[in-house]
């Protein structure tokens, strides 16, 4: 059977492919190697991030996938946390970064946030959070609780007419002029083939991936209760995220607050700890990360980290944590830029997210690169 577009990948890249092609009437094709997402897009916070983005074209794709993110909770369904993000100054280190943020980039590139009044702080959570003296509120930003999310998009797409989902199919091998998948179940064709197979480099297209030196990313993620009920409805994190996102890194007071991490908490910099906190619909907080990055990261956790995680997010909560869960993710990542797109043959594009924002941004690329492809 011949299709217009053929998707290698149901993670959220693949997935906001395959919508992006459906909505303009192509007769679409998805084949997913097991039988349900079970990579990275269903590890993660659910942080679809804008405050963090830099600015320039990362905060147009960040923006973008937003206004796509509202069709799909439309079309599916989908449980979304849309109140934005609280991001917390824990000392005067970490409010220098915000205050100079909003001086110095807030206004001049668009960013929706503002610093919050002494009043609204306050105000938060019956006053949960007033001993903090800065919190910034990044207002576009929004949460989605990715491994129910994920399920309800693909049951919308997998109800169009010109949808068709192939689950536990992997596609073993491509012909790249002729577009045509060799899979487990049979062959397909397609008039253009999108390979968005997460962090699997060696499946296909090994020797065009490899050219891009890929590294994956490993980090430790809890999902947590409180014991105290906090109903959180914002994504939270930290000061200590400003030297993770790029919207803060080249702020010379990000560079302090780096100095000073090294200098008091060097177990942050050698685990690559920087806390985010995510609600989930049934009440508990997701709370992570650390980063670990090779090319065949390995399997151990360690108890250490967690127990790092678990303290961080209790003594910026001011609760006690009860771990209910606990499991890694991966992504792919250490690019020179947060995705590559590579051309293979005459009708194959493969999108690799090169950093762990492809809830953030994946569906505007879906959506660009369809449209470039197809129109």
């Amino acid at each position: 059977m011949k299709y217009d577009i053929a998707i290698v990948g149901a993670g959220i890249i693949g997935l906001s492919h395959a919508y992006a092609a459906a909505k303009r009437g192509l007769k679409v094709l998805v084949c997913e190697r097991t039988d349900q997402p079970l990579g990275a897009s269903i590890r993660n916070f659910g942080f679809g991030v804008v405050t963090g983005q830099r600015e320039g074209e990362m905060l147009n794709l960040a923006n973008q996938s937003r206004n796509i993110w509202s069709e799909w909770i439309n079309h599916a369904d989908i449980d979304a946390k849309r109140n934005g993000s609280l991001l917390i100054a824990r000392n005067q280190v970490e409010a220098a970064v915000l205050e100079s943020f909003v001086e110095n980039k807030v206004k001049q590139h668009g960013y929706e946030c503002e610093l919050l009044s002494k009043q609204d702080i306050g105000a938060l959570y019956g006053g949960q959070f007033s001993r903090y003296s800065t919190i910034l509120h990044g207002k576009n930003d929004q949460v989605i609780f990715s491994r129910e999310a994920l399920p309800q998009l693909i049951r919308y797409l997998s109800s169009l007419p010109n949808v068709t989902m192939k689950f536990g199919t992997l596609v073993k091998d491509l012909d790249v002029d002729q577009g045509r998948l060799i899979t487990t179940i049979g062959d397909f064709s397609a008039a253009h083939i999108f390979v968005c197979s997460g962090h699997d480099y060696q499946t296909l297209l090994a020797d065009e991936i490899q050219q891009l030196n890929p590294m994956i990313c490993r980090l430790q993620m809890l999902r947590v209760r409180p014991v105290k009920e906090l109903s959180l409805q914002h994504a939270l994190f930290t000061g200590l995220s400003c030297t993770h996102y790029d919207a803060f890194r080249d702020l010379p007071e990000t560079a302090i607050l780096r100095l000073a991490m090294e200098k008091n908490h060097p177990e942050f910099v050698k685990y690559g700890i920087h806390l985010l906190i995510t609600p989930t619909p049934s009440g508990d907080l997701i709370i992570g990360d650390s980063h670990a990055y090779s090319q065949f990261p390995r399997p151990f956790s360690s108890e250490n980290i967690d127990n790092i995680l678990l303290k961080l997010a209790e003594e910026t909560l001011g609760l006690e944590l009860k771990t209910i869960e606990r499991w890694t993710g991966k992504y792919g990542s250490k690019g020179s830029e947060p995705y590559s797109i590579i051309k293979a043959g005459s009708c194959v594009t493969a999108v690799l997210m090169r950093t762990g924002l492809g809830m953030s941004i994946g569906p505007a690329l879906g959506e660009n690169i369809v449209a470039n492809v197809c129109e």
